[in-house]
């Protein structure tokens, strides 16, 4: 039997209604901002930085923003299918090896219109523990499928009560690389980034990261909850739904801009970034709507961190239009349109 962590404590761990009841009402923190809010990140073009700063970052928070007094005094319960249920605070958490992991952070988009392509995406470095190691701690059931994340905040979004924000994620994923997060980009999470901790799943969409992250279960099954049951799921065939969690190979150019003007010159330059749970085998631009694509050179793929792509062509006089196409690993393509990850466009002049 393993030890417990310095400052954990393995007593009266009881269901989610109790929890409500007992703890997360009495803690110190209040909403900054009730509901939803969202800041639209950097246009593709202006990232031109691999690692993106925090102010450029994506923000989308379905259920309002918290801010909590006393970061470190943040708890978080560890129960379910579990041999040791556990309570333990970011103070301890902060006693554990600390991890860093760099890797893209893309919104999946609204699950309201899930096929609406937006380009929110940033790269950044997350700083805190393993959740592997954590788990090991608590002893968890083989049987237990699922690893539960549910959040503190809390509300309404889409016309339905939502309860706290819960996601899953499967225990198979739960490797080297998930994190019990308190830092981003080398400081402490802001409050619209889940201060003082959050969930970080690398490779999945930014909707499986829980903020204010305040309880984790290990089930059998999927967690309940319109975040993950209505919303979040695709579509794949009549009556066969797939959760939204990998993120799909995706582009974006950086370089021409959108609607700039160039001079006609012999060879210009496309330069961009490329992404895929996974990683990226390779990137082809075209200059034709697709009816002809020539392949880019593509940086040797780093981790979880979005992929540096250059290609070199000729334009004649006039109005154009370049795409860029992703391939991951696991040889999916970006799809023409109608999906999230769909082909993004750069219109721009030759003169």
């Amino acid at each position: 039997m393993r030890p417990l962590l310095l400052g954990w404590s393995s007593a009266g761990v009881g269901s989610i209604a109790q929890l409500l009841r007992k703890h997360w009402m009495s803690e110190a923190f209040e909403y900054k901002v009730k509901g939803f809010f969202a800041r639209i990140p950097s246009e593709p073009h202006k990232l031109i930085e691999r690692t993106t700063p925090t102010k450029d970052c994506i923000v989308l928070c379905h259920l309002g923003v918290l801010e909590v007094s006393d970061g470190d005094a943040w708890e978080i319960e560890i129960a379910g299918m579990i041999g040791r249920p556990m309570r333990v605070t970011v103070r301890d958490l902060k006693r554990m090896p600390k991890v860093t992991v760099a890797s893209v952070h893309q919104c999946a988009g609204s699950p309201l219109a899930p096929d609406k392509p937006t380009q929110r995406v940033c790269n950044v470095t997350w700083g805190g523990v393993r959740l592997d190691d954590v788990l090991q701690r608590v002893e968890p059931d083989p049987e237990a499928a699922f690893v539960w994340s549910i959040g503190a905040d809390a509300g309404e979004f889409g016309g339905a009560d939502c309860g706290h924000y819960t996601k899953d994620l499967p225990r198979s994923r739960v490797g080297a690389d998930v994190l019990l997060a308190y830092e981003m980009n080398g400081e402490p999470l802001l409050p619209e980034h889940g201060h003082p901790l959050r969930l970080v799943v690398p490779g999945f969409y930014g909707t499986n990261s829980v903020k204010w992250l305040r309880r984790i279960e290990l089930r059998k099954e999927r967690a309940p909850g319109p975040f993950t049951t209505r919303w979040y799921n695709d579509v794949v065939a009549e009556g066969v739904t797939r959760p939204v969690w990998n993120i799909a190979p995706q582009s974006v150019i950086v370089w021409p801009v959108p609607g700039t003007s160039l001079e006609r010159e012999a060879v210009v330059r496309v330069s961009g970034w490329a992404w895929a749970d996974g990683g990226v085998a390779g990137v082809k631009i075209s200059l034709d709507e697709g009816l002809s694509w020539k392949a880019c050179a593509v940086e040797k793929p780093t981790g979880h961190s979005w992929t540096q792509f250059m290609c070199d062509f000729e334009v004649a006089a006039g109005q154009q239009s370049i795409v860029s196409r992703a391939t991951s690993r696991s040889g999916e393509n970006q799809p023409d349109d109608g999906k999230r990850n769909a082909l993004y466009r750069v219109p721009f002049t030759v003169v």
